[in-house]
This record gives C-alpha cells, sequence and structure tokens, in this order.
C-alpha cells in the first residue's frame, strides 16, 4: 500500500518512500535561507535564551530574582536599561493609582460579564482588556501627546531650555501654548484628555500623584516640564467656570510617564499593564460567585424601548398595502 500515492507514480508501486517533487521555486527559496537567516527571523534586543541561560535585556534572570522588583523589570524591559531606584518609585505611584476603578468602568464591567458566561479566567481578563481603547483607557496616552506638544512648543518652559535639557529659544510661553492648544479644543468641541471626571469632582488620586512628581522635580530626578505644563492647562480650564476642572488619574499618570520619558504609546501600554490587575481580580471575584449569565442589567429591570408597538406579521396583500403608508 503506498502512503502517499499523490506524491509517488508507478514505478513506485509497493514502496512506502515519497517522491520528492520539490519545484525548481520552492528549490531556489529553500536555497536562498541560511541557517543564520532562520536565526535571524525573530532577532531581539529583550531576551536572551539559550539551554540554561535566560538573560532579560543582558541581566541573568537569577540577579532579577535576587534583587530587582516587579517594576524595576518592567522598566528594564521595556527601556532596556535599570531604572534609578527615584524613577522606578516614580513609576510604581502611575502603575498603582490606576489598578482598579470598579465595574463602574466598562473594562472591568465587561470582565466579570464574560467570567459568568464560561469563557474562564483568561477570557475573561482578555475581554476586559480589548475594551481599553480610545474612549476608554486612551485619555492617558493623547494627554502625553498633548503635553508633549505643550513642552516642545514653549521650548521646554518659560525659561527656554528644552525637554532634552538643552536651551533653545521658545516660539511661544508656556501660557501662550497652553492657550492655543484650549482655544483649538474648544473651537473643535473636543475635551481635553486627562482632566475633569465624569465621576468624581475631584480625582483623589491627583494630589498624591502630583505631589510625588513634585518630590522628584525638587530631588532632580526628573525636569518639571510635563508637569508645568500639566498645572497651566488646568489653571487656564477653570478659567470662568464655576467649578475647577482639576487632572483626573489619566491626567496625573500621564505627567509621570512624560516626566520619565516614555512615549506616548508606552503610557498606555503601562496604564493597561497596571489595570489588568483590576481585570484580574474582578474576573475572579466574579468566576467565584455561582451566577451565570449576568448581563449588563439586573433581571427586574428592562431596557428602554422606542420602537413600533406590537403589531401583525402581514402577508400578501396586506404586507403592499403596509408598505405603501403615505408619510
Amino acid at each position: 500500500m503506498r502512503t502517499r500515492p499523490d506524491t509517488t507514480d508507478s514505478t513506485d508501486a509497493g514502496r512506502n518512500e515519497p517522491v520528492d517533487r520539490t519545484t525548481p521555486a520552492r528549490a531556489a527559496a529553500l536555497d536562498a535561507v541560511t541557517t543564520r537567516k532562520v536565526a535571524d527571523w525573530w532577532t531581539t534586543e529583550v531576551s536572551d535564551i539559550e539551554p540554561g541561560v535566560i538573560r532579560f535585556r543582558g541581566y541573568p534572570v537569577q540577579d532579577l530574582i535576587r534583587r530587582a522588583s516587579f517594576v524595576e523589570t518592567i522598566w528594564t524591559m521595556v527601556r532596556g536599561s535599570m531604572p534609578s531606584p527615584a524613577q522606578a518609585a516614580l513609576l510604581e505611584k502611575a502603575l498603582v493609582a490606576a489598578v482598579d476603578h470598579g465595574p463602574q468602568a466598562p473594562s472591568i464591567a465587561a470582565a466579570r460579564m464574560a467570567a459568568t458566561c464560561g469563557v474562564g479566567l483568561h477570557g475573561a481578563m482578555s475581554t476586559g482588556v480589548g475594551l481599553l481603547g480610545d474612549v476608554h483607557g486612551g485619555a492617558g496616552q493623547q494627554c502625553v501627546e498633548l503635553l508633549q506638544r505643550l513642552v516642545t512648543a514653549s521650548g521646554g518652559g518659560e525659561s527656554g531650555e528644552g525637554a532634552d535639557g538643552v536651551s533653545s529659544p521658545a516660539a511661544v510661553s508656556l501660557q501662550e501654548a497652553v492657550a492655543a492648544e484650549v482655544a483649538a479644543h474648544r473651537e473643535r468641541r473636543a475635551y481635553i484628555p486627562g482632566f475633569g471626571h465624569r465621576f468624581h469632582p475631584r480625582d483623589p488620586r491627583r494630589d498624591p500623584l502630583l505631589e510625588f512628581v513634585q518630590e522628584a522635580v525638587d530631588a532632580g530626578v526628573v525636569a518639571g516640564h510635563h508637569l508645568a505644563a500639566a498645572q497651566e492647562l488646568e489653571e487656564q480650564l477653570s478659567v470662568g467656570r464655576e467649578r475647577p476642572v482639576p487632572m483626573n488619574i489619566d491626567g496625573a499618570t500621564a505627567v509621570i510617564y512624560a516626566e520619565l520619558g516614555f512615549t506616548a504609546e508606552l503610557a498606555r501600554g503601562l496604564f493597561i499593564l497596571s489595570r489588568s490587575v483590576g481585570v484580574l481580580a474582578h474576573s475572579w471575584e466574579e468566576s467565584q460567585s455561582g451566577r451565570r449569565i449576568k448581563g449588563p442589567m439586573p433581571p427586574p429591570l428592562l431596557p428602554t424601548y422606542t420602537g413600533h408597538a406590537e403589531r401583525a406579521w402581514a402577508t400578501g396583500t396586506d404586507a403592499t398595502a403596509e408598505t405603501t403608508d403615505t408619510p
């Protein structure tokens, strides 16, 4: 019996060996791929793995296990080098602050709902994390981008020192740069990311985070340009209002990420990393509740219906009559 009748011909009857039908094109492709090219396919500077060896950014994992904190390891993996203790401490504050905001947050609510549907902990977590997009979860990244624009436009502040510490003439003052951004957002009727909160009159996470940033500025750990831009934004947004518009968690953590030199996109990634802890906790709690298929509303409540009143399904001439109603 032939094991691969589609790759043998009549002269191979009774044999179990397939015939090599490699085409010239496939042969040329195989000849073009060397062992080095295969090894280079997933070239990385992040991790170095060999039998008996694990290194992250060049640091042996056994050293990290013995000496590094989780936050220091996060920084090292993302940035490529070790943070100073003060940098790691400031990053940790931002990560702790954004861990959770309860089922009011769509990502948490969705994760809990998924947990009741039997998808398992991994499915519940991926559901919650998957909701962290531009509207829910993206304001921190957008605020970092805004703060970076303001710092660049003002040359790093009124002193004329750029964000990179190099002196450069400021095209406009920080106050003017902020005023232009606020005016542009108001003209588009767009909100300023990182300011105000739909739930908290004053986000309780704002003050301690900014206090730690100010301490870092005073200690020379960070320059403080993004902090100054955020505070100027906060001040100008409150002009003419009965109630101020303070920074929220997205704005306060954006200040930290920007001051520490993280890109705007990495700021969102770090927020997702932080919020994953809350998603995990809520997913696990809900999975242990024993209740199945919890929807977005408790059973006694019914969604508001604004469609047609009850009507009969028309057939034949009745259907024609219904579709020709005079408008």
